[in-house]
């Protein structure tokens, strides 16, 4: 599979701390930087990481009818996407979304909401690596 993101260095991995840190917002702001430089099929796929991490922005402000929105969009476009793609082990991260949505949808919503989990895979070691 493709390396196409280095999420070691940047906007990505930038947002990728604000995103373990629960600062969704400022994630998604990093994160939307490099999507206005992407073509197809990478734009879509980081519009779906953007899509949960705004998802869990709504939810932190009491908006659950838009974190549904977006956790449901954003499953669609992962479900889409190979796994692993762009150094990212996608199956346990659309499990994670599926149980959000799925708590969310019969309007239970744990305090804290577990938050999914982005795996990054470790070429060198063809293992991954847990990152929120």
């Amino acid at each position: 599979m493709e390396e196409c993101f280095d999420w070691d260095s940047g906007c990505l991995a930038e947002g990728l701390r604000c995103y373990r840190t629960g600062q969704f917002f400022e994630a998604h702001e990093h994160w939307e930087a490099v999507w206005l430089t992407l073509q197809e099929p990478e734009k879509s796929f980081l519009q779906a990481l953007i899509q949960v991490t705004a998802a869990f922005h709504h939810l932190g402000r009491g908006n659950r009818t838009g974190a549904l929105s977006l956790l449901t969009r954003s499953l669609r476009r992962l479900d889409r996407c190979p796994t692993p793609y762009c150094s990212l082990d996608l199956e346990p991260l659309r499990k994670q979304v599926r149980v959000s949505l799925a708590l969310l949808q019969a309007e239970q919503q744990p305090t804290p909401m577990p938050i999914p989990e982005f795996r990054l895979i470790d070429r060198r070691h063809s293992s991954a690596t847990a990152l929120l």
